[in-house]
């Protein structure tokens, strides 16, 4: 009983890190026979792909219901801007790096045939987007729709909350309770589920190893590597870029904020560093009406680090599938890859969770999480710093750009 409870409350990332040398170790040591483990690698794969769903339309549902109509003015607009901006910044870092250095290219996944996916175009996504039958987009798996939805139902929730009518507010009032208690539902058995990922991870490394051997470590560190190279070059130049631009003093921004994105980097999550987040962006001159606006919308609708890594993820899985994308093929999958990403930026595993989402949509295996998997710790801490990171910085431009509107007008 102690050893389950010392192992239910240690460091997610001490075990997955774990689970996946031992099952480096055990790849090793017995080759080929670790194979006899794969299928405890395929029932997380099989967990991941039946949470993902749930997780992204609760969650942006959510997302959407806590902004106040009145505040989608000026303020939000300018926000959004800057999140379109820096997210496509990170999307192209990811997709180029990755393009440029193609890790996994001598990796390929065993007993896997797959061929390439028809990519849908621009048009045929939007015309997508907008289902025939509400309870056919879910069915069907048709995730953009049901984006589409949680957007639209958050929306509609929200402004039923802020109504006239006091019989329309307690409706708005009841649905926000439905869809808190169906979030912290799957929440719950989200959390299962990575209970068990460790020993999925430790299955596929082992059984992945034991057939491929070092070809697996080179592909990931090379994958690691590029999103590190990625990271610095989204903070040197886009994060900075844009503090230079707003005649904000870069070194100064930083060591007012180091509490918020080293807190963001341990803890791998951008809901539970929000309060520090906060703490650190006031105290590095940003308005309280800023501050309060910005991070929590930040914190559920921006994911730099997610974006990134999404596009050096389609190209790793592109590489070890053997299959050939065009350029247009990749930033048609990366977007709608960082679309998806909208509301799980501060949820455990949300890159696992996502790309999962992308590669049932694109008939890619999903083994190719499995594998990204084992570096997702690793993945994932600098990937929260930089939402986080991204989110101040934000905070920072908007509030500046504001204080600067007023002095006009005064």
């Amino acid at each position: 009983m102690n050893i389950w409870h010392s192992y239910k409350n240690s460091s997610f990332i001490l075990k997955m890190t774990v689970g996946f040398v031992l099952g480096i170790v055990a790849g090793i040591v017995f080759g080929a026979e670790a194979e006899v483990l794969k299928p405890f690698g395929t029932l997380l794969i099989k967990l991941l792909n039946l949470i993902a769903t749930p997780v992204v339309f609760l969650t942006v549902v959510l997302a959407v219901n806590q902004m106040n109509p009145a505040q989608l003015g000026r303020t939000g607009g300018k926000l959004v801007l800057y999140y379109g901006a820096t997210t496509a910044a990170a999307v192209l870092i990811g997709l180029g790096l990755a393009l440029w250095i193609n890790p996994g290219d001598s990796l390929s996944l065993p007993n896997t045939e797959v061929e390439k996916p028809a990519t849908p175009s621009i048009s045929d996504v939007i015309f997508n987007i907008v289902p025939d039958n509400f309870f056919a987009a879910f069915t069907s798996g048709n995730l953009m729709a049901i984006l589409f939805l949680a957007i639209i139902i958050g929306f509609t929730i929200s402004g039923m909350r802020f109504a006239n009518e006091e019989k329309i507010q307690n409706y708005g009032a009841q649905l926000q309770v439905f869809f808190e208690a169906a979030n912290e539902l799957f929440f719950r058995i989200l959390k299962g589920i990575l209970l068990y990922a460790p020993i999925g991870i430790f299955a596929i490394s082992a059984s992945t190893f034991g057939t491929q051997g070092w070809d697996t470590l080179t592909s990931l560190l090379e994958f690691t590597a590029v999103f590190y190279i990625g990271v610095i070059i989204l903070w040197l130049f886009v994060y900075s870029g844009t503090l230079k631009l707003f005649k904000i003093p870069v070194r100064s921004f930083f060591a007012n904020t180091k509490d918020a994105y080293t807190t963001a980097f341990f803890t791998s999550s951008s809901i539970a560093s929000l309060p520090v987040a906060i703490e650190s962006a006031r105290k590095a001159g940003i308005s309280e009406k800023m501050v309060n606006f910005s991070l929590p919308l930040g914190a559920v609708f921006n994911s730099d680090g997610g974006a990134l890594r999404m596009g050096a993820s389609i190209v790793f899985a592109a590489n070890v599938t053997g299959i050939s994308f065009s350029l247009t093929d990749f930033i048609t999958i990366v977007l709608i890859g960082t679309l998806l990403s909208i509301g799980t930026a501060g949820i455990p595993a949300a890159g696992l969770v996502t790309l999962s989402v992308v590669l049932t949509m694109f008939d890619l295996p999903l083994e190719v999480v499995a594998l990204i998997a084992g570096v997702d710790a690793i993945i994932g801490m600098a990937g929260t710093a930089s939402n986080v990171v991204g989110d101040v910085v934000g905070a920072a431009v908007v509030d500046q750009s504001e204080k600067k509107a007023e002095m006009a007008g005064s």
